[in-house]
């Protein structure tokens, strides 16, 4: 409790009184050494997420089978009230797991693959805001700091056909992605992205775009379904 009321710049007597009501909802449990832990109601409330994020059921049709297909771990990005937002994601046995492979994520923008195409769509001056505002913190010492070195990378990435980062967000991995569905709206474009052992990435990139593309091809072809 006191942690809590410490982090949350609350007093204790506040902390006590809103804790024992998110017990009394079952979003917290008390264990018997006093201490909180998460309850049972937040996965109600994460399937709630899942299913206001999901696309048509074909989008999922097509992501697994990009799995089956690379055995690599794949995903969909979108602006969800203005933060670059996880809105669905497959699994590959031949990509290690990924906390931040999940529906819902929206930090580490600046060192993700999908992150750096949805903000290469923005104008340079909203794009400086949105990395001014969300910071552009050091998952690993490959990681991008400044937004004179995010501009020259999604520069770099224009010139290729794909965004990539390798080792920015976690040492020895990478990922690739590409826009799959443009729009006018921001909050309507939709961007893909794979994430592969970091060696992969640099002996297959050009297969692995192809692929992406595919893969970007076919998820467009999803969301226009009925």
């Amino acid at each position: 409790m006191k942690q809590i009321a410490r982090r949350c710049d609350l007093t204790v007597a506040t902390t006590y009184h809103l804790v024992r009501t998110l017990a009394y909802e079952g979003y917290v449990m008390r264990r018997d050494d006093g201490t909180y832990i998460v309850g049972v109601e937040i996965a109600d409330r994460y399937r709630e997420l899942v299913a206001a994020l999901r696309g048509p059921p074909a989008v999922h049709d097509v992501l697994r089978r990009a799995v089956t297909e690379t055995g690599y771990s794949h995903a969909l990005g979108q602006f969800v009230s203005g933060r670059v937002t996880v809105i669905a994601a497959a699994d590959g046995p031949r990509t290690p797991y990924q906390d931040e492979l999940v529906v819902g994520f929206d930090d580490a923008t600046h060192a993700t693959a999908l992150g750096k195409v949805l903000l290469s769509t923005l104008a340079a001056d909203q794009r400086w805001r949105y990395l001014k505002e969300s910071g552009m913190r050091a998952y690993t010492s490959q990681t991008l700091t400044s937004p004179e070195a995010f501009d020259a990378d999604l520069a770099a990435g224009d010139r290729r056909g794909m965004q990539v980062e390798i080792g920015q967000l976690r040492t020895g991995l990478a990922s690739a992605a590409v826009l799959a569905v443009n729009d006018r709206e921001p909050e309507r474009r939709i961007a893909l992205s794979c994430a592969v052992p970091a060696n992969d990435l640099m002996t297959s990139a050009k297969t692995i775009r192809t692929r992406l593309l595919a893969t970007a091809h076919a998820v467009s072809e999803a969301f226009k379904e009925p």
